[in-house]
């Protein structure tokens, strides 16, 4: 279609050409004493456009002649900055590859090329940017071959170009450097070091999911534990980790913030701090409340921070794991001698309602030697003991039996439960 209109215009010019030329009676006159030249209009329209396409051309080739030492400039400029993103390529590559003296020299090699550019007098626009990353690969060569000392001077160098530069991409690259030595920091086991670079980047750049990676690393790794389990959370809040696995590091680090407790009131005060939904997980309910009992805390202040657990075990039958489930037992038992009488009608009423839980079974059973209800104790821990599978509630409850028979004065009895107690292991 384009070739056709070309064709049609084309023709257009051509037919006003000819009108115009073809009748064309006009003459041109030039005196040029003592001689008279007469010239047809159509001759002097030619030779004036023959004229201008003929300078037009010689001007065309002298500025194209004098460019020439310009194009070469520029020629050889293109080929040092084709040379610079090369080599910058290959240190990427070989980095990436695994190749680690090749990739330190492919990054100095990207250096060189960029000085030598500037020796010309044709600096990049990205120069910052190019001289920073080439010095950041070469460091982390440096880091890989474990020579600390050129990661370290190529570290200062990438900083160093990155100084000026408080924003845009150049502090972009600052950032990233900064949050790698961070990470070489954590692999050298410095986490004070790590913690300084985390401290020194900008407030948006240590909250991203990266840098609060980092940050929870070096905290676990300087024992701040406190520290460590605040970013636990901001990484949870971000979805760094699965569900399952930030419920785990979040309860595992508030189990050594327990644990780092060594009186009453430095525990309560922890207990105080975590969030009510960590409160509210089992694990770190009996936990605290175990912990609580070693320091002879209150009993009654260890029931409370049980009640979450013994809501959730007398809920459903099989929410809490077995090794918990004793582990609550066993706490409640210690403290049964104070025990008051909302639990009492908890426990009953529990163990009424899952009449064939053995740990129930036991729990008030025990509950109820402890009140010396002599018949029902003797009853409930004989059905617990026959189902119980754990050896340490199994072996309580025919030692409770046994002193139960001696109480009776059964002899035979009590030799058998406490024969039955020594035999299991």
């Amino acid at each position: 279609m384009r070739a056709a209109l070309w064709f049609l215009a084309l023709f257009g010019m051509a037919v006003a050409v000819a009108l115009f030329a073809g009748n064309n009676q006009g003459t041109v006159t030039v005196f040029w004493p003592p001689y008279r030249v007469d010239l047809s209009l159509n001759l002097v329209l030619l030779l004036l456009f023959g004229g201008f396409t003929l300078l037009h051309l010689a001007l065309r080739t002298l500025a194209a002649l004098l460019d020439l030492p310009v194009q070469a400039g520029r020629w050889r400029t293109q080929q040092k900055e084709r040379a610079m993103h090369v080599a910058l390529l290959d240190a990427l590559a070989h980095l990436a590859a695994g190749r680690f003296i090749r990739s330190r020299k492919a990054a100095e090699a990207a250096i060189a090329q960029e000085q030598a550019l500037v020796g010309s007098g044709e600096p990049l626009a990205h120069a910052v940017q190019v001289r920073a990353l080439a010095h950041l690969l070469a460091a982390e060569s440096a880091h890989a071959l474990q020579d600390r000392a050129a990661r370290e001077q190529h570290l200062a160098q990438a900083l160093e170009q990155t100084a000026d530069n408080p924003s845009g991409p150049a502090q972009e690259v600052r950032e990233g450097t900064q949050l790698r030595a961070a990470a070489w920091a954590l692999q050298d086991r410095d986490a004070n070091a790590a913690l300084e670079w985390l401290e020194g980047l900008p407030q948006g750049a240590g909250r991203r999911t990266l840098a609060l990676r980092l940050r929870l690393r070096a905290a676990r790794l300087a024992r701040h534990t406190q520290s460590a389990l605040e970013t636990a959370r901001l990484l949870a809040k971000h979805r760094a980790f699965s569900t399952a696995a930030a419920q785990s590091i979040v309860r595992g680090l508030a189990t050594e913030l327990l644990n780092g407790a060594h009186d009453v009131a430095q525990l309560t005060r922890t207990w105080q701090s975590l969030e009510p939904a960590e409160r509210a997980t089992p694990e770190l309910a009996i936990h605290a409340a175990s912990r609580l009992q070693q320091l002879q805390g209150d009993p009654a202040l260890v029931r409370t921070w049980l009640l979450p657990a013994w809501d959730t075990m007398t809920a459903h039958a099989d929410a809490l794991p077995t090794l918990l489930q004793v582990r609550l037992v066993r706490t409640l038992e210690a403290g049964m001698d104070s025990v008051d009488a909302a639990w009492l009608a908890r426990i009953e009423g529990a163990q009424q309602h899952n009449p064939r839980d053995p740990h129930l079974q036991y729990l008030a059973g025990m509950a109820c030697l402890r009140r010396q209800l002599w018949g029902k104790a003797q009853q409930l821990l004989s059905q617990a003991s026959q189902q119980l599978v754990q050896p340490e509630l199994r072996s309580s409850a025919w030692r409770a039996l046994a002193e139960l028979a001696e109480q009776r004065d059964d002899a035979e009895a009590a030799a058998a439960a406490w024969r039955k107690a020594a035999a299991i292991r």
